[in-house]
């Protein structure tokens, strides 16, 4: 039975680059083959189950605007209301995934008994309403950041109770994600930092977010979850400090506790940004490592100062990122997850469906355009130029070699090299004629 939510509202169709429909795709088709795969299988799309029926259109100086009928968010009723016109939407948009935090779908009780019973009841109807529905789990995860009794961090609290109830809470979440089938385990440590040192114990706190991490992983074995687990760096907000600053300290943290065979990322565009990153840095540096898990795609108001979880807008760098998981062989569970939110004035429905559609048409620009790059070669044809001298032996040999030795090639062929054009404003001029 329809909520009436999206009343009026027809299901989504690819109507072509001419279309004037808001309300229809103009790039993205799923069933167009790119690179030997489909557009679908490519992009994973996923919906934000939070910030698309979860958030209430607050921002840090003021409160709710959006007024829902899953308002407040606070009995199961609702919460299955809100199940109901989540699924309304993914239909509407034949996206195949959605994601979830558990408070996201059922309310809070206060206590982790009822927390569990009404996690279990609720992914118990979404599970119902899978069975009628394409739209799989892309991942779930826990939000231990946002209660009264997260402040001080979940795994890196000082108080081992907390560590205890983030243990359970975690446990619960991987039990619901394995039992819809989902594809991932997102882990991400919002309260994990510090506000200030003065009462931090960083090490310890570290040590504990590696065990407990560890931990996550054994039971991952325990239950014979297939997924992946993954976890999304942020430098800040709503800590000073958070120990999951970038993918590289992730990475270096990984390695630091033995899991950098078991754990890979889930990155986003906004988080990027507040790093002083691009997309296309964190994304590079994790598929250099083989990292790389999953994103989530969105972008930052440059002019803000927080995390503002705009829809992307900007082909040209959702293009460069789109080429760096390209040429790194494309996602595997991952997937692209809309972590964005309308704008707190969008307050109706359709808006939410033309956000959507919207960023899903950017990505499938930008997927489009790293295939022709890609196919083309351009971009592979100037780092090979530029580091053409290294695949000579003498240069390879150095490698090898130590600094005596090269001094004194220095000194005997009386190196002194011009610099070379970089030619980065050419490769600029090169990547917009894709885009």
């Amino acid at each position: 039975m329809s909520t009436q939510f999206f009343d009026g509202i027809a299901p989504v169709k690819y109507e072509g680059a001419d279309s004037t429909n808001p309300m229809a795709f103009r790039h993205y088709n799923p069933d167009e083959v790119v690179m030997g795969k489909r557009m679908e299988d490519h992009l994973r799309f996923a919906v934000a189950y939070w910030h698309s029926f979860a958030w209430e259109g607050g921002d840090p100086f003021g409160g709710q605007t959006f007024i829902r009928p899953w308002h407040p968010q606070d009995d199961m009723d609702r919460a299955k209301m809100k199940a109901d016109v989540a699924f309304e939407m993914f239909d509407l948009l034949n996206v195949p995934f959605f994601c979830w935090h558990d408070a996201d779908v059922r309310p809070e009780q206060g206590n982790f008994a009822d927390n569990l019973a009404t996690l279990n009841e609720i992914t118990d109807y979404i599970g119902e309403k899978m069975q009628s529905s394409k739209t799989k789990l892309l991942w779930g995860t826990a939000n231990m950041f946002s209660h009264r009794r997260w402040m001080s961090g979940a795994s890196t609290n000082p108080d081992p109770d907390v560590f205890a109830f983030a243990a359970a809470t975690v446990k619960s979440c991987m039990d619901a994600t394995h039992k819809l089938g989902g594809e991932n385990y997102v882990l991400w440590g919002g309260r994990e930092g510090y506000e200030t040192l003065l009462n931090t114990d960083m090490g310890q706190e570290l040590d504990h977010m590696g065990r407990f991490l560890n931990m996550v992983v054994d039971y991952k074995h325990k239950i014979g979850f297939k997924g992946a687990i993954l976890v999304e760096p942020k430098p800040q907000e709503p800590s000073k400090h958070q120990y999951d600053f970038d993918a590289a300290t992730c990475i270096g943290f990984l390695r630091k506790y033995g899991l950098e065979n078991e754990v890979k990322l889930n990155l986003e565009q906004g988080h990027a940004i507040l790093a002083g990153h691009s997309f296309e840095h964190e994304i590079a540096t994790a598929t250099t490592e083989g990292m790389l898990g999953s994103i989530d795609m969105n972008r930052n108001d440059y002019q803000s100062g927080w995390d503002t979880d705009q829809f992307p807008n900007n082909t040209p760098e959702v293009a460069l990122c789109y080429y760096h998981i390209l040429k790194s062989g494309g996602f595997t569970s991952g997937g692209t997850n809309f972590d964005a939110k309308l704008r707190r004035q969008s307050l109706d429905a359709g808006d939410l469906i033309a956000a959507h559609v919207g960023a899903m048409d950017i990505c499938a620009r930008g997927l489009k355009a790293a295939a022709a790059m890609i196919e083309d070669g351009g971009l592979e044809q100037a780092l090979s130029d530029r580091y053409a001298g290294w695949q000579k032996d003498v240069s390879k040999n150095m490698l090898a070699s130590d600094l005596e030795s090269i001094t004194n090639r220095v000194l005997s062929e009386n190196i002194n090299p011009e610099p070379r054009s970089g030619r980065q404003e050419i490769l600029e001029n090169y990547v917009n004629r894709f885009v």
